[in-house]
């Protein structure tokens, strides 16, 4: 059986892991690609239907041509005709957005919509949908707003599929910086690249629809992905703002830079394995799968902070940092992190200084990023009114007090 792949959104990962697993597993007749950019669409089909990729590995970076994807453009009459029908065929379908919120957007080409329209179509059996935003529920989400787009007509069979993607990317958008670094542009001439990490294991829901074979064999499936989303959100995502969070208040540039700093690095390794490793452990050992053991999960710390830090990734505090207020949430990443550890009898003491580098970063109209930046020290009180004035009442009283005497006492905790 050949599949035919249909993926929306050209960015790193659509293109790096989606679109590239598909073009190396032969099982694909055909390869489509929706992207709304037409200099993009033009760079690539002016290239044949190909693109570069740079991945980086340990020891360097290595420059990969995808062939065989071809890129369209839903707002060419044309294009969209070709779309319409690729997605009448598809077996495999991939939404790789910047959120949730563009699955409706867009009136009649709204990614919903289309999709409602293409699995109205018989000319595939079934059809799986992975959905690649960094949402534990965006296949509900998608579910929902497909099945509001087809209005009670009856679509063919369809799974949806949420992700834990692992894998770190970015856009390299200054030619100056790819011509310094010697990265391929996506085709020739165009002024960006595409930089990947050479990892590649990416946990998907378990696809229960009857005799379905995927074309896609690289995803290793799991029948309950919240365990796996958590240690996602509350480990690597955490980690990885916290590095940032420290690197910018010593003036790194680079997350590799943290490599001459052991002391931050060692605070970070010890909020991932010793308090957020206990709690998901805590919490998901009943599993019994490996990553929630000590040694389990020591790997997965281990492993992601050599990548993290991988100097051919080149990984900026800038990205790491950007949306403070977002991923100071009372459930996202730092905060969320400390909660859950509360939540299972664990200190988050290296939690509370990540997340005091965090405030020191917020935006200047707060008024705790000014006093912090000047040195000056807040009492468990003050902390507890600057995290109220963050979340209102996003957080019960007794977590927040919790987690505000934390703060109070990671002050003097830094480690540079």
């Amino acid at each position: 059986m050949k599949h035919v792949f249909v993926g929306f959104g050209f960015g790193p990962i659509q293109s790096g892991l989606f679109a590239k697993e598909a073009a190396d597993s032969g099982r694909f007749s055909e390869i489509a690609v929706v992207e709304i950019d037409p200099s993009l669409v033009a760079a690539v089909r002016g290239n044949g239907d190909r693109y570069a990729l740079n991945v980086a590995h340990a020891d360097g970076v290595e420059a990969v041509t995808v062939e065989g994807v071809k890129l369209l453009n839903p707002n060419d009459a044309s294009d969209l005709a070709q779309l319409r029908d690729a997605l009448g065929r598809a077996t495999e379908i991939v939404t790789s957005l910047p959120s949730v919120d563009f699955y409706s957007r867009g009136g009649p080409t709204a990614v919903s919509r289309l999709i409602a329209e293409g699995l109205l179509e018989r000319g595939a059996d079934q059809t799986v949908v992975y959905t690649a935003e960094n949402n534990n529920h965006a296949a509900e989400i998608l579910e929902q707003d497909v099945a509001a787009a087809a209005a009670g007509r009856p679509l063919r069979p369809a799974q949806m599929l949420n992700t834990v993607i692992g894998k770190m990317s970015q856009v390299i958008a200054d030619p100056a910086e790819i011509a310094r670094r010697g990265l391929a542009p996506i085709a020739p001439g165009y002024p960006r690249a595409f930089l990947v990490e050479a990892f590649n294991r990416i946990l998907v829901s378990r696809i229960t629809l009857p005799g379905f074979a995927p074309g896609i064999t690289q995803f290793e499936e799991k029948a309950d992905l919240l365990p796996f989303e958590e240690a996602k959100l509350y480990g690597h995502n955490a980690a990885h703002t916290m590095l940032g969070f420290l690197g910018a208040r010593c003036g790194a540039e680079l997350l590799s830079d943290m490599r001459s700093r052991p002391q931050s690095l060692e605070v970070v390794r010890r909020a991932f394995l010793e308090e957020s490793g206990a709690a998901l452990s805590a919490c998901y050992g009943r599993l019994g799968d490996p990553l929630f053991t000590p040694e389990g999960f020591r790997e997965y710390v281990d492993d992601l902070l050599a990548r993290m830090t991988n100097p051919h990734l080149a990984d900026t505090v800038a990205r790491a940092t950007r949306d403070p207020l977002r991923k100071l949430g009372p459930s996202d990443r730092l905060f969320g992190a400390m909660r859950l550890c509360l939540a299972h009898g664990v200190e988050p003491a290296c939690w509370a200084a990540g997340a005091l580098a965090g405030l020191c970063a917020l935006p200047e109209e707060h008024a705790a990023a000014g006093l912090l930046k000047r040195g000056q020290r807040l009492d468990a009180a003050g902390f507890e009114t600057v995290l109220k004035g963050l979340w209102g009442e996003g957080c019960p009283a007794d977590e927040r007090s919790k987690i505000a005497g934390l703060l109070e006492r990671a002050q003097g905790l830094w480690t540079h």
